[in-house]
This record gives C-alpha cells, structure tokens and sequence, in this order.
C-alpha cells in the first residue's frame, strides 16, 4: 500500500487513463485548431446529452460559468440573488462580478446545502434569482426552491460545481432550474488538466443567448449586439473532458462504493454524511464532523493520510465580506459547520487497502 494517502488526487486521475489522453491531445496538438472547434463542440453535445440538458457552452473556467448563467438571466445593478453563506467563494465572487448584491443565507444543518425557509424568508421585491449550490456532491432541496421560485416569479441558477451526475428524485441535478453551471477544476468529478467549465440549461433560447454573451455579445462574428465576456473552453480541455466523460459513470461508482464504506465503519466514531430521501449523492467531497477536529486532523496527518477543510470560514465572515454580507453570530449553523468538518480521502483511484487503511487511521483516535 502506498503512503501517503492524499486527500485527493488530480495525477491518479490522469494515469489511470494515461494513453487514452494522451492519444488525445496529441491529436489535438497536431490539428492545429486549438480554440472552438471540433473537440468543443462535440464535448458540449455529449455533455448535454449525458446531464440531461437541452445545450452546454464550455467556458474557461465554474466562476465564469456562474457570471455567464447571471447574464443570461439578466442579473445586474439593483438585483438580489440568495444563496448559501457556506460554499465556495466563487459563487459570491460571480454575483458581485454583475453587480448585483448577494442576499446569503444558513445551510441544512443535515445537508449542508441551502436552508429553504431561510431562502423563503430572505426573499425581497428585489430578488431575482436563487443559487442552490450542491455542495459535496448532495443535491440541495430543489422542490421546495421550485415552489418558493415559482410562488414569487424567481429563477434558479443551480450550482453544480460540486455534483456532476447526481440525482434528485431520479433528475440529473442541473436539469431542474433554469441554468445550471458546472466546473471542471482537476479535483472535480470531472475534472479537466487546467481551467475548465460550462452553462447549460433544459431551454435552448437560454443557451443561444449564452453562447453569444460568452463570446463579447456577438451574434455575428465581429459585431456585438450586447455586452459580453470572453471565455471559451479550449480545444486540449474539451478533448480530455470527452476521455473523462466516458469513464464517469464508473469513477462515481466507485466514489459512492468508498464513501458506503467509510460510513458504514465510522458513524460510531464520526458524524457521516446524511443523505436525503430522493437524493443519489456522487461524492466530490467525503465529509465528516468531529468536534475535536483539528486534534483529528492531526492525528491523520501522522498517518500519511490526507485531510481537507472545504471550507474553514463562511463567507460572510471572510475579510472582503465581513460586515457587509453579514458578522459573527448571523449564521450559526454553517460558522458552526466549519469548525467541525474534515474531509477525507476520495477518489475513484483509491485502492480497497488504501480505504482500509484511512478507516483504521479514524478509529483509532483517541478523542
């Protein structure tokens, strides 16, 4: 068994479909067409048909997808958009980046997805759209957030950065709102070698739209018709993504295998992900709480088995927006949640001894 045992492991990922990659981007390389081509276009079909979507736009990167999904939705100036206070900072960063102000809100202290009747009460005459993010892999409460839209004439960018492939009552997650984003950062579950990420959405005008905002707001080469951004999925990332695609099903197996292992072993030492009626989770992150984490931490560390905080603050309690999006005290559950969490190994590359070995490693804490 090797050691150490990251926690994760973007390079395991590319070895394990090394020739099948590098055949690839040699190809690529070779065909001299390095920007919106063929290897794109044929990703964001596949992609589509693969999450349910009617259209994909690749783009350069999830922060770009989620600005990209707000200027579809016509989100700037004077608007508000409700979403988590606990997920990546990108998802704040994509409001602020149109303008408009971001309205955050607790989490499901189960989940750790968006508290609903927080969204149903943060909701204003100036809310325009609500960002449900799936974090972890776990599919936040879409039905309750369709009714809340639907009863006040919202729209729903979902945030999928986290959850390529999960299901919500039988849906792919991202087919359910009106846009969704997605991110192919290495460590994702489809993670790209570099930059990477996409828009997509169950109506085509959207997409249309997306398509030319994506690209300075041209309708036709050369003239634009709006305001527009420049991000693009280059042609290297879309072929890897098309070789990673194929294997996705199979790495999310896998995933939920080792995360059905760990909770089985560890719920009397931890606490272990919940899962929700309906809900089928692809595991990005493996989280657990412990409130002697950092001790923990530690002890995994002496171990040669690697841990993550994902992530140590809320956002409101981040320097840039502390004070402004919200202090100490205004969402104790998630400043709650950060002191507690700790992720564990997982990746579909793991070997049955190497998921043994940071089984053993927990249990033998002594807390």
């Amino acid at each position: 068994m090797l050691l150490p045992i990251p926690q994760t492991s973007p390079r395991a990922a590319y070895e394990a479909l090394k020739s099948e990659i590098d055949t690839a981007v040699s190809q690529v390389l070779e065909s001299g067409w390095y920007l919106l081509g063929e290897q794109t276009k044929a990703f964001e079909s596949e992609y589509a048909a693969w999450n349910e979507l009617a259209q994909v736009v690749g783009v350069g990167n999830g922060t770009d997808a989620l600005e990209l999904a707000l200027r579809v939705l016509d989100v700037g100036q004077g608007d508000e958009v409700i979403a988590p206070t606990h997920t990546a900072t990108a998802t704040i960063a994509a409001i602020e980046l149109v303008g408009a102000t971001p309205i955050l809100v607790d989490i499901d202290p189960c989940t750790y997805t968006v508290d609903v009747e927080q969204v149903r009460q943060a909701v204003t005459n100036r809310t325009k759209v609500i960002i449900p993010v799936h974090l972890y892999g776990h599919p936040a409460d879409m039905n309750a957030l369709l009714a809340i839209a639907n009863e006040h004439n919202l729209k729903i960018i979902e945030d999928c950065a986290q959850s390529h492939g999960a299901r919500y009552f039988g849906k792919r997650v991202g087919s359910l709102g009106d846009v969704a984003s997605f991110s192919f950062y290495p460590t994702k579950n489809l993670g790209a070698l570099g930059d990477g990420g996409a828009v997509g959405s169950t109506t085509p005008a959207y997409m249309g739209r997306a398509r030319a905002v994506a690209q300075y707001g041209w309708h036709q080469r050369y003239i634009s018709d709006e305001v527009g951004m420049n991000t693009r999925l280059d042609e290297l990332q879309a072929a890897i993504l098309r070789c990673k695609l194929r294997h996705l099903d199979a790495d999310t197996q896998r995933r939920v295998e080792i995360a059905n292992r760990y909770s089985a072993a560890l719920k009397v030492k931890v606490t272990v992900p919940c899962v929700e009626a309906g809900c089928e989770p692809v595991y990005h992150l493996y989280v657990i709480r412990h409130p002697n984490r950092d001790a923990l931490r530690q002890h995994l560390s002496a171990k040669q088995v690697g841990t993550g905080i994902h992530y140590p603050l809320p956002n409101h309690l981040h320097p840039a927006y502390r004070g402004r999006l919200g202090d100490t005290g205004s969402f104790p559950v998630a400043e709650q949640l950060t002191q507690e969490i700790l992720s564990l190994p997982l990746y579909p590359e793991l070997t049955d001894d190497q998921v043994d070995y940071v089984i053993e490693s927990v249990l033998t804490f002594a807390d």
